[in-house]
């Protein structure tokens, strides 16, 4: 008997490597996939009220398409704001540039008590370590994967909306059999995701535009590529953060003075990030998405290498849809405690 059960427990094993290394090899299927479905659960409360008002499924599932389409091309209209605001950039800015670069290196080699080399020598051995054109011809095949992935997540994304492809049926078909329970479950999961993007929207917003009003007060190039980039980088839990505050602060190094100037404005972006992601985002999550610390990097670093950025991305949204699934089950509920942060307790009040 007990060899029947360690014999159970390697196949379960197996099956879950399994499915996670088909995860990995099959993520331009799954990334898009489940991403869509995100996307759709946002729209299912339009879809609900558009239902409510007595008009058809099938026209509801347009309006929300175009407004969905609506969202993309301000998107992309923002993108091409900030594309152009750097081609539009003043060539001396990039003269400029370069000197400091090479005067940066410079200084570097002569502080570790390296040999010093020229600019023009300092600056191609940069060009060649970077290597520009690979680059440049794996960023054109970043470009053609994003607009594949972006095709895909539409049409997965009108399937979820025509219910062809039913959230809340799957969960009561293979995972949880009641269907009250099943229609609780996803009820819940749709209401913390919602409040998930709407915190998240908001919050990577405001420090979106406090680095652009920074960079416009300090005088630093580019503000709106700077707003525009703090607001998507934001999106990846804690990693987000201090990616945006150190690429900004490099960027400030070059173009400005490394005297007090530089170092207020490196402490007013800080102290934006801290105060929308430090303070501002957990009062406005509450409890709802009381994940431990822990859990939050283990399954950002998890999903991160089974999906890249958009499993990084997606990371804290799946860990909630985990933890509410283990939560329905008394067998795995010690599980989904486990990824549950710390609770406040009321004080102990001693009798005297």
């Amino acid at each position: 008997m007990k060899d029947l059960k360690m014999t159970n427990r390697l196949l379960l094993v197996m099956v879950i490597a399994l499915c996670f290394y088909l995860l990995k090899v099959l993520s331009f299927i799954f990334v898009p996939l489940v991403f869509s479905m995100f996307i759709a659960l946002l729209f299912l409360p339009l879809m609900r009220w558009l239902r409510n008002k007595g008009i058809p499924r099938i026209l509801s599932i347009v309006i929300s398409l175009i407004v969905f389409a609506g969202v993309i091309y301000l998107g992309v209209e923002i993108f091409a704001l900030a594309s152009r605001e750097i081609r539009n950039a003043d060539p001396e800015f990039f003269v400029k540039a370069k000197e400091k670069i090479a005067y940066l290196i410079t200084s570097g080699q002569e502080m570790l008590g390296m040999e010093v080399s020229s600019k023009e020598a300092a600056l191609k051995d940069v060009a060649d370590q970077f290597k520009i054109m690979d680059k440049l011809g794996g960023a054109f095949g970043a470009v053609s994967n994003l607009l594949s992935m972006t095709l895909t997540t539409i049409f997965f994304t009108v399937l979820w909306l025509a219910e062809s492809i039913n959230v809340q049926k799957l969960l009561q078909d293979f995972v949880i059999r009641n269907e009250f329970t099943s229609i609780k479950t996803f009820m819940k999961i749709e209401s913390e995701l919602i409040t998930f993007v709407k915190v998240k929207f908001w919050v990577s917003l405001f420090t979106g535009i406090g680095f652009s009003l920074a960079c416009l007060a300090f005088d630093v190039s580019f503000p709106i590529f700077w707003g525009l980039f703090a607001f998507l980088i934001n999106f990846v839990q804690m990693i987000g953060s201090i990616i945006s505050v150190v690429c900004l602060a490099i960027f400030a190094l070059v173009e400005l003075d490394p005297t007090g100037t530089l170092l207020f404005f490196v402490l007013v972006i800080t102290g934006v990030q801290a105060v929308f992601g430090g303070i501002v985002e957990p009062v406005m999550m509450g409890k709802s998405f009381s994940i431990n610390v822990i859990a939050i990097l283990v399954m950002l670093m998890f999903w991160g290498f089974i999906w890249g950025i958009p499993g990084m991305i997606m990371s804290i949204p799946i860990t909630v849809f985990i933890k509410i699934i283990l939560d329905e089950f008394p067998n795995t509920k010690k599980i989904g405690s486990l990824l549950s942060g710390p609770e406040l307790k009321a004080p102990i009040k001693l009798k005297k």
